[in-house]
């Protein structure tokens, strides 16, 4: 699953290097909010000034793209991260269970788009020999 991650920073990370990232659930819009971003290869870290606060979620990934735009009014990182859940520092379950529903919702309406499951069979006619 590929994962867009915008920053208001600069975060020069080389595709293919494998990343942790580490985010916190905002209880106030029920998002997750970027906390830190190691790069497992060169070991180094970008993290936020705050500290976290509620639940954390760590994962791991891979760099599919980096673009980093300086200059004008404010620096900006997008990375996409081929996030792979491998190993202990997986996807959280929170998230894991948010995309299981969410696939469990689009599934529900595209079965009933397509007539659903709900309906009764219709009765096998009578078999006389």
């Amino acid at each position: 699953m590929d994962r867009m991650l915008v920053l208001n920073a600069q975060l020069p990370i080389p595709r293919g290097h494998r990343v942790e990232v580490t985010e916190a659930i905002d209880e106030t819009r029920n998002e997750p909010v970027l906390l830190a971003v190691v790069d497992l290869e060169t070991g180094v870290r970008f993290r936020r000034a705050e500290e976290p606060q509620g639940e954390l979620l760590h994962w791991l990934g891979r760099v599919l793209d980096c673009t980093v735009t300086f200059g004008g009014h404010r620096d900006r990182t997008v990375l996409v991260v081929d996030a792979d859940g491998d190993g202990p520092g997986g996807v959280g379950a929170k998230a894991a269970l948010t995309g299981a529903d969410a696939a469990v919702e689009a599934a529900k309406a595209e079965a009933d788009r397509w007539g659903g499951g709900d309906r009764m069979p219709e009765p096998e006619p009578e078999r006389f020999w």
